[in-house]
């Protein structure tokens, strides 16, 4: 029997769909050795997952032994929050990725794997009927007073409780596992607005589910490039696999998940940190709606910590552990060349070498216009007074920064 295999993929462009959640999905004209064609629809979450399959299955094509053997095709990563233009814009780099692809060896591009993901599946054949539109009025319109009329429908992402929440301010609504709730707003903190019947309020990120999966789809890999964010609040540890920050410290963010505790890096060590506590370097802090503060008062609970959860799922995605997120930090930062090799120790040699560089010092000749007791004669210039540790860090440079949290942790 003749193999079956792709030999090209056509971007038609993409659509919205509201069942069984609001997504974009792309059209893909799919053309396979025998002159069939076949369309068939697929999100962006979903072509991100089988790349990372097939690296998985070819990890010496996809650079993870030699970095010099790789030929998969790269793909960013799925952003948080889909929009239109984002989906309109990632167009151009599917078909090249795809392209790229079809093009790869047939041990690659024939394999089951790739033949399975493009293969027609009956949901392209007869697509899910549209849910009917509901008209709302947004949370931030309703808050701030805006008045002005709404043009069009809001569709609103409809997601499932699997867990028991009581509400702990006047700000939020008690959920109850199998709830349906409708999200209004997603922040990044961990807390979203969402509507329940006739009841709206804010609810931690972390009792809910999509209703197509067992997780959101969007959440991206790790950045062990890390990003530069100041601590805002202090926050003691309360689990293994979190860290113990004071107010005003320079940290690393390196995994932003939606439950809004981040995994962020200060020096050699790696854990969990509430992002409601961060502000990124070299932004301007804007004042918060009343409701904001009174909300943020606290982090929402993580996913970890919810016990008796029931969801209509499978088996959820194992999460990344802290000794995981170490390692490969320190792996990345000694092959970049900013982590320091040996401790540094004060030994009788370095102490006996700053006694004679005082001394040295001492044998300088004192400048013309200086008395013998130290001081400065009248009209000598005077010496500008150090810059505070505060002012230097926010005017150096990114990469300082960097440096500077590395070493201050050692």
């Amino acid at each position: 029997m003749e193999e079956t295999y792709v030999r090209h993929v056509e971007f038609l462009g993409f659509e919205k769909r509201f069942f069984p959640s609001q997504r974009y999905v792309y059209m893909l004209m799919v053309k396979w050795n025998n002159l069939s064609e076949k369309l068939i629809y697929r999100g962006y979450p979903e072509i991100y997952t089988f790349h990372k399959s097939l690296m998985e299955m070819f990890p010496i094509e996809a650079g993870d032994i030699d970095k010099k053997d790789r030929i998969i095709p790269a793909l960013p990563a799925p952003k948080w929050l889909d929009s239109q233009k984002s989906t309109e814009t990632r167009q151009s780099t599917l078909a090249e990725y795809c392209q790229s692809l079809i093009n790869l060896p047939p041990k690659i591009s024939h394999c089951q794997l790739v033949c399975n993901f493009f293969k027609v599946r009956p949901e392209d054949e007869n697509p899910p009927a549209q849910q009917v539109v509901k008209i709302n009025e947004t949370s931030t319109d309703k808050a701030r007073g805006n008045t002005s009329e709404i043009s069009g429908p809001i569709i609103l992402e409809s997601y499932r409780v699997i867990a028991e929440y009581s509400k702990t301010s006047k700000y939020e609504i008690n959920l109850h596992t199998g709830d349906l709730v409708e999200i209004v707003e997603k922040s990044l903190n961990g807390w979203w607005f969402c509507q329940c019947e006739t009841k709206r309020g804010w609810v931690p990120a972390s009792y809910l589910e999509p209703l197509d999966g067992p997780e959101e789809s969007e959440e991206a890999d790790p950045n062990y490039t890390g990003e530069l964010y100041i601590t805002t609040k202090a926050y003691k540890a309360a689990q293994d696999d979190e860290l113990t920050l004071e107010t005003g410290e320079t940290i690393e963010v390196i995994h932003k998940l939606l439950d809004g505790w981040w995994v962020v890096r200060k020096g050699e060590e790696t854990g969990h940190f509430p992002s409601m506590f961060l502000h990124r370097t070299g932004e301007k802090k804007e004042m918060e709606p009343e409701e904001n503060v009174t909300r943020r008062q606290t982090p929402p609970p993580r996913r970890s910590t919810i016990r008796n959860t029931q969801s209509i799922h499978g088996k959820r995605r194992k999460g990344i552990s802290q000794d995981t997120y170490r390692r490969t930090s320190r792996r990345f930062l000694q092959q970049k060349g900013d982590w320091p090799n040996q401790p540094r120790k004060t030994s009788n040699a370095s102490t006996q070498s700053l006694l004679q560089e005082r001394k040295n010092r001492d044998n300088i000749p004192k400048p013309a216009g200086s008395s013998p007791g130290g001081e400065l004669k009248e009209g000598a210039p005077l010496i500008p007074p150090r810059p505070s540790p505060e002012l230097i860090m926010e005017r150096c440079t990114e990469n300082t920064r960097k440096k500077v949290s590395v070493r201050k942790s050692n």
